[in-house]
């Protein structure tokens, strides 16, 4: 019956859908919206206060190009012949590096090593011959014997050169006596360099390398060098050595010639009773390293035939008896 009871010709009621109650509540409550909401609120859930870093105020600055500007001609090449004249300073420092390691090398011994025997200064036109170290080159046991070797020579050249002067005396003391002066002379000349390389070389070579052949090489000569020492030390007259015996002659006619020629009698008597000393040592040591004849004729037959000198020459006479024997049986 309500439907009879509406008015007709009054205004129609539109439909809103905002106007439903679910909606109309859910505008009104307390909730903001959501382009009101923070994600960033001032302070966190546990009380902490957040912090925020402003944004940078100040406006980009536009990008200016330099200008660029070439050199000139006469920068490039002023540029270009610096650069020329340090790679020519380059050069020669490292041809100048190149000719000392050249020296160097030639200056070095068939070991490799640079001699440092006689130490001559660098100077001096002679470079020294050979390379010698006791502590690198001569095992710990045979270092003692052998440096007491290196000092007996150089006592014996001492010597020789101190028997000089003591012949120079006798010589004053008579002109008869001149010969001695003028033997005295050849023996510092010839003494000197050939006990080195006949005898020490030999036995430094031999403890270094415990070479048999070394060893019976050094024996034979220096019991020779042995028996010089004591004919030195003897002195005959008329040798050229100032031993005993001339220094009793002559010390009563004169007493300082006469002194002179004592003390040189003395140290020929040291080197004497040294060398006798040493040989034994030798021998001893010797004995020990198991050295042998045989093992020294091997040593030598195994030298003589590896030596490039000895097949140059045998090669040679091959040829040349072979040539022989074509020409005599045409």
């Amino acid at each position: 019956m309500s439907g009879y009871d509406d008015n007709p010709f009054a205004a129609p009621v539109s439909d809103n859908p905002f106007n439903d109650p679910s909606v109309t509540q859910v505008t009104n409550s307390n909730v903001e919206p959501v382009d009101q909401y923070n994600p960033f609120p001032s302070q966190s859930s546990d009380g902490l206060a957040a912090h925020t870093t402003p944004a940078s105020t100040s406006p980009y600055q536009p990008a200016v190009l330099q200008p660029s500007t070439e050199p000139s001609p006469q920068a490039s090449a002023a540029a270009a012949q610096a650069n020329l004249l340090r790679q020519q300073e380059e050069l020669e420092r490292k041809a100048a590096e190149l000719d000392r390691r050249e020296q160097e090398l030639q200056s070095r011994g068939p070991t490799g090593k640079q001699n440092n025997w006689p130490p001559l200064p660098k100077f001096f036109p002679i470079k020294p011959c050979f390379y010698q170290d006791f502590s690198e080159e001569i095992p710990q046991e045979y270092q003692r014997v052998c440096k007491m070797m290196y000092y007996l020579w150089m006592f014996n050249c001492v010597t020789l050169f101190l028997n000089l002067l003591a012949c120079l005396a006798y010589f004053t003391t008579s002109t008869t006596n001149g010969v001695d002066f003028g033997l005295a002379i050849l023996w510092v000349i010839l003494f000197s360099p050939c006990s080195f390389l006949c005898w020490y070389r030999p036995v430094y070579k031999a403890f270094k390398t415990d070479s048999s052949f070394s060893f019976f090489f050094f024996f034979f000569v220096f019991f020779i060098q042995v028996v010089i020492f004591i004919i030195q030390a003897v002195g005959i007259p008329g040798w050229g050595n100032s031993g005993w015996i001339a220094a009793f002659t002559v010390i009563g006619s004169n007493k300082a010639a006469g002194a002179i020629m004592i003390i040189v009698a003395i140290l020929f008597t040291i080197c004497a009773g040294m060398s006798v000393i040493l040989l034994k040592m030798v021998h001893s040591m010797y004995r020990r390293t198991g050295a042998s004849f045989h093992k020294a004729q091997q040593e030598f037959s195994q030298g003589v035939f590896t030596s490039k000198t000895f097949r140059t020459a045998a090669a040679g006479a091959a040829s040349s008896a072979a040539q022989g024997t074509f020409q005599g049986n045409p």
